[in-house]
């Protein structure tokens, strides 16, 4: 299939494209879906192509009109990995993708193939733990500073001020996680990827690279790269992979910004294997069905939550009213609610635990974007890395917890979350 239709020369739904785009089964004994491909090298038909293969894959040519990188070894690319890659790249609206053993490995190489000592990457916060943990443990052992600006409105007047603040020529990689993991606070995309255009306008060297960890509402619900972002990241492991069996990674942009991270991808070792490309192939075919039904049980649950004498505060974007400033911002960016979950119970942390304990259906683990719904605690869990002094100035405290809503029967979810909140 192409990516676009010959009737017409109209490009496919995204949907359409996940179920046959970038495969040809002429070329696999005429199977209706990809084989998996387990094997670490591929044969060359001569040592010409051999040569040839590998002066693309190390740089030392440039392509010939309308050449692709052949198959050398499952480390640089597999049919696998790169059917997925580029279905996911026509979902985001881009040129290119790369798939990670992690989205970790995702994050550090992306993060790594721009960044040089001396550098600073500007982000918002809070992020995932681990990303946490990269930026203010890992880049500083190598002479690269990380500045931490609060998700939420008005991000981008906060970075440019930082940016002012270290230098702006200092400023390499401006990194978003929106919405914010576990607040939920969008930043706006658009405003934040039109500084970094500014940023590298008024230098001679390499252009600032804004990335968007779009886990949480990406690719059903938002798509960075239309409002300007460079590079898009997911973790795979999440709604991609969508059934709790796989951990992965992906990275999708442009032609150019996406292969320096292959190339680096490919000495780290940081990619996936072809066994989990053939299950993100799998995944990917019903991603959209999952997210939106998964985001209508959670809207329900949300009007729950913010209804229970038990419940401070609730974070879910359908319970964002005209007149907040993040409601304009989420109509701008976002198609969808999602189906991430946060809210508070009074007690602090002794009462949240209680809360948690008491779950029969939703499962007490990390990780979201299941077919099984979720359910932890943010401070002495996933973020734990980060500061608890840090993590309450963020609005995330002792009684915060974080539900990610699956696919059981929505009865059952309600039934379960008030047993939950029992005194």
């Amino acid at each position: 299939m192409k990516r676009k239709h010959s009737d017409g020369e109209k490009e496919f739904n995204p949907e359409t494209l996940a179920l046959g785009y970038a495969y040809d089964p002429a070329r696999s004994e005429m199977s209706v879906k990809p084989p998996v491909f387990l094997t670490s090298t591929f044969q060359f038909e001569s040592a010409a192509e051999g040569k040839r293969f590998f002066e693309l894959a190390y740089g030392l040519r440039d392509p010939d009109e309308g050449e692709q990188q052949g198959l050398i070894y499952s480390r640089l690319n597999n049919p696998n990995l790169q059917i997925f890659e580029e279905r996911m790249a026509a979902w985001d609206r881009t040129e290119m993708g790369a798939t990670f053993s992690t989205g970790m490995a995702a994050i550090s190489t992306c993060v790594l193939a721009f960044v040089e000592p001396g550098d600073v990457v500007l982000s918002t916060s809070p992020v995932y733990g681990g990303t946490h943990y990269l930026f203010h443990h890992v880049l500083a052992k190598y002479g690269v500073e990380a500045r931490f600006v609060p998700a939420g409105d008005g991000v981008a007047e906060a970075m440019a001020a930082v940016a002012d603040a270290v230098g702006r020529e200092r400023i390499k990689v401006i990194f978003l996680e929106t919405p914010a993991n576990p607040n939920l606070l969008h930043s706006d995309i658009a405003a934040v990827s039109a500084l970094a255009r500014e940023l590298s306008a008024e230098r001679e060297g390499p252009q600032v690279v804004t990335m968007v960890d779009n886990t949480l509402l990406g690719p059903i619900f938002q798509r960075p790269a239309t409002l300007g972002a460079d590079v898009v990241i997911y973790s795979a492991t999440k709604f991609l992979g969508g059934h709790s069996d796989l951990v992965a990674g992906l990275a999708t942009g442009s032609a150019a910004l996406i292969k320096p991270i292959r190339d680096l991808r490919t000495i780290l070792g940081t990619v996936t294997t072809p066994f989990n490309g053939w299950l993100l192939l799998r995944s990917l075919e019903t991603v959209s069905v999952r997210m939106r039904r998964q985001a209508k049980s959670a809207k329900a649950l949300a009007k729950l939550l913010a209804e229970h004498p038990r419940v401070t505060t609730v974070s879910h974007p359908s319970l964002l009213k005209p007149d907040d400033p993040q409601y304009e911002l989420f109509e701008q960016q976002c198609t969808g609610t999602g189906s991430l979950i946060s809210f508070d119970v009074e007690g602090g942390e002794e009462a949240a635990f209680a809360v948690l304990d008491r779950f029969e259906v939703f499962r007490l683990a990390v990780s979201l974007g299941g077919t099984e719904s979720l359910v932890e605690h943010p401070m002495r869990m996933t973020h734990a890395d980060v500061p608890p002094e840090d993590l309450a100035a963020l609005g995330v405290t002792g009684g915060t917890i974080r539900l990610s809503v699956g696919l059981e029967h929505l009865s059952d979810l309600r039934r379960d979350l008030r047993h939950a909140l029992k005194e």
